[in-house]
């Protein structure tokens, strides 16, 4: 899991979750001593039983603001966007709170408390993420690297990573051509040594944490014991595709070769593992169909009341090893939409959708069926998205490593539905198995739960749904 959990981004992303989980124990402390400031010994019996309580109240609101995408460390919200997330994290977390109290009446804190301990935590954690984002600018906080290498392969990091929110977690200090290798990296953004200086002086006096090393070829010019000296000496050195995975969270097929691949861990296989995913599918997959079963008897009926029979839509996919199955949809688009028999791209705003269908696309509900191929074993809750035999058989021959997708179950969300919008296009599946092959190479229990609650937010902002 290095490459999902080990940058400076998600570490601080992990820091800021324990501060927020802190500020909000603090502020039920603060709405027991508020709501009880003239009743001490009601007080003195609340704070006897509050420590569990008070965790649940904490857990509830940083989990639901993990479901609004607010702990995602490759997304920057402005002010605006930050305060109604913040908002709507605050409300979906006092209803989780209220069900909770509901079904265990032993976890109660009072109305009076919660409501106190929403405000406060709200008004805090509001001002904590606003000075948070304030200082991720500032570049003392950043950790400063030197790019090995002035060529195509370095010249990636200006083009794949050159927003601020890109940056937030690193600053590029300059590009240090190797040797007679090419020059595409503008002249103001090189960085040269003096003459006799090695590698491990020249990092000394540019204050580097880290070298990326980014050659375009390796065979000869790559002063690798200048490279070994800075590691010996506590400077991290990083090549390229490790770099973009643990910064971007996705795989650069440009620059990943097979022994990149192989050698740089992952692709979890195990027994456990294969338990343990196997236990979230199913436990996820029945959670979602004992909430949602009214919505899919109300999805349905709208189906055949709108456009007859039938309500669902069968469809032949690609799952784990290459292996067919059929997947089940509610029926978004007419009967004939491909009554020639040619496979298409669903496109933006397709003639071919029909009302209802246009809503449930948009709002995910037309893949709700699809918990049963979860539960069959034919699909993962969380995995690549299943596609098409005729698109893989396409996809395979023009797309590098595309069949590696294969190597797990699809699953009904994903890395890379979270992180790229719909693909509908030969380019579109291009970019998002950059994503996907992220995700089976570090996919892991906390990764899936992580991807689950980030999904949340993608149905609630519609984001993705084509």
């Amino acid at each position: 899991m290095m490459g999902a959990f080990a940058s400076r981004a998600n570490r601080t992303v992990r820091v800021l979750w324990l501060l927020e989980l802190s500020v909000m124990l603090l502020a039920v402390t603060a709405a027991v001593w508020l709501r009880f400031l003239d009743d001490p010994a009601s007080r003195g019996l609340f704070v006897e039983t509050a420590p569990v309580r008070t965790l649940l109240v904490a857990i509830f609101v940083t989990g639901a603001m993990a479901t609004l995408g607010l702990y995602q460390p490759h997304v920057r919200h402005n002010r605006v966007d930050l305060v109604l997330r913040m908002a709507l994290a605050f409300g979906f977390g006092g209803i989780g709170l209220l069900v909770l109290y509901y079904l265990v009446p032993q976890t109660y804190i009072g109305r009076g408390v919660l409501a106190i301990a929403l405000a406060i935590g709200f008004i805090l954690i509001c001002t904590l993420r606003l000075l948070v984002y304030s200082l991720i600018g500032v570049e003392a906080f950043k950790r400063r690297i030197l790019i090995l290498g002035a060529g195509n392969n370095a010249d990636l990091i200006n083009r794949r990573l050159r927003r601020k929110s890109d940056r937030k977690a690193f600053a590029v200090i300059g590009f240090l051509p190797i040797g007679t290798q090419q020059r595409v990296v503008a002249d103001d953004l090189l960085v040269t040594a003096s003459e006799g200086e090695t590698l491990l002086e020249l990092a000394r006096r540019l204050h580097l944490h880290e070298i990326v090393v980014a050659p375009d070829e390796r065979r000869g010019g790559l002063p690798m014991e200048q490279v070994l000296q800075c590691a010996q000496n506590g400077i991290a050195v990083i090549d390229l595709p490790a770099f973009f995975e643990r910064e971007a969270g996705l795989i650069k097929l440009e620059i990943a070769d097979p022994s990149t691949l192989v050698f740089s861990g992952g692709f979890d296989h195990s027994f456990p593992r294969r338990l343990t995913k196997r236990g979230f599918d199913i436990a996820a997959a029945l959670v979602l169909l004992l909430l949602a079963w009214p919505a899919m008897l109300v999805v349905a009926l709208c189906v055949w009341l709108e456009s007859g029979s039938p309500v669902f839509y069968r469809q032949v996919r690609v799952g784990e090893g290459g292996r067919t199955f059929s997947l089940t949809k509610f029926r978004s688009m007419r009967t004939d939409a491909e009554k020639d028999g040619v496979a298409r791209w669903a496109s933006s705003n397709d003639d071919r959708t029909t009302r209802v269908g246009r809503f449930i696309r948009a709002t995910r509900l037309d893949e709700l069926p699809q918990l049963f191929n979860v539960l069959a074993g034919d699909m993962s809750f969380v995995g690549p998205r299943p596609e098409r035999p005729q698109f893989v058989d396409q996809l395979n021959g023009e797309i590098r490593y595309y069949n590696v997708r294969h190597s797990v179950k699809p699953g009904l969300t994903g890395w890379a539905q979270l992180r790229y919008p719909y693909g509908a296009s030969v380019n579109d599946a291009r970019e998002k198995l950059k994503f996907d092959l992220f995700y089976v190479k570090n996919h892991g229990l906390v990764f899936d739960f992580m991807i689950l609650l980030q999904t949340v937010e993608v149905v609630l902002f519609r984001r993705g749904a084509r």
